[in-house]
């Protein structure tokens, strides 16, 4: 049986209005399955353009848009456990205000959580400046123990294709305020909560890498996230104690590599499973 679900967008003052248009009319207009509802979620104000692209998308939009202004910026996590709340639907679909859905995403995504899966994700395929140009792929793993294995080390979710069970989000206290790494924290908490869960090899997002990407990934602030990210997953028990020595070394040490070496090291090890 067909569930009805929330698309939830969140936007901020560094989004661009020609990205978000993309975004917003790849993931609603041009889909095949359609949300029943789009909740954006406002974190902190915007300029004057990014507002009048928002006005335009939700006079325009084919389905029922909810805006939620945020008074000032939380950032991602706290500003998507806002918009869960706002959301109508227990099933929610995730989408950043920078991508491109593929036509058949949540006609492909949809039946699976209606089968009775909790979280589904996707491949991607990463773009710079046009969208049909291909420059990486992100290729998860697709069976239930693989993504449970893979969590100990690295993200077995490409967050901007996910599709969640608003419930048990919930249940396990959402995103919170795990900055920068707020979305694999959550993964962890659901897959210790006994979450179904499962991934579609196919790229059904096309994710916009811009200038700098993997100059962000590094850095001392990366990895200062990444080591609160491994205590806590040790604390909570998702990894062991080897687990543990071995991606702080191997993760930690990914932070602070020249980004020469950790672009390459990202296309071998992080973003194709293997």
């Amino acid at each position: 049986m067909s569930e009805p679900f929330s698309l939830l967008l969140p936007v901020w003052a560094g989004d661009r209005p020609d990205f978000l248009a993309a975004a917003f009319r790849s993931s609603v207009d041009a889909q095949q399955r359609r949300p029943d509802e789009v909740v954006i979620v406002r974190d902190g104000p915007v300029g004057a353009d990014l507002t009048a692209c928002l006005d335009e998308l939700v006079a325009s939009s084919p389905v029922p848009v909810r805006m939620l202004a945020l008074e000032r910026n939380v950032g991602l996590g706290p500003a998507l456990d806002a918009g869960l709340d706002a959301c109508a639907h227990d099933v929610v679909a995730r989408m950043d205000a920078d991508d491109v859905c593929e036509p058949q995403r949540f006609a492909v995504q949809l039946p699976i959580v209606e089968a009775g899966a909790d979280l589904v994700g996707s491949g991607l395929i990463e773009f710079a400046d046009d969208a049909a140009v291909e420059v990486g792929r992100r290729t998860p793993p697709t069976d239930p123990r693989d993504i449970a294995a893979r969590a100990r080390f690295a993200d077995p979710f490409n967050h901007p294709t996910v599709v969640m069970r608003r419930e048990l989000v919930r249940r396990v206290g959402g995103y919170g305020e795990f900055a920068l790494m707020e979305d694999y924290h959550l993964w962890a908490k659901m897959l210790m909560a006994g979450a179904r869960v499962a991934n579609v090899a196919e790229p059904l997002v096309r994710y916009r890498v811009g200038a700098g990407a993997y100059a962000r990934r590094g850095g001392l602030g990366q990895l200062r996230a990444e080591l609160g990210l491994q205590r806590r997953f040790k604390a909570m028990g998702f990894t062991t104690w080897p687990q543990f020595a071995r991606n702080v070394v191997v993760r930690g040490g990914y932070r602070l590599v020249p980004e020469a070496v950790r672009r390459t090291a990202y296309r071998r090890v992080v973003a194709v499973h293997r």
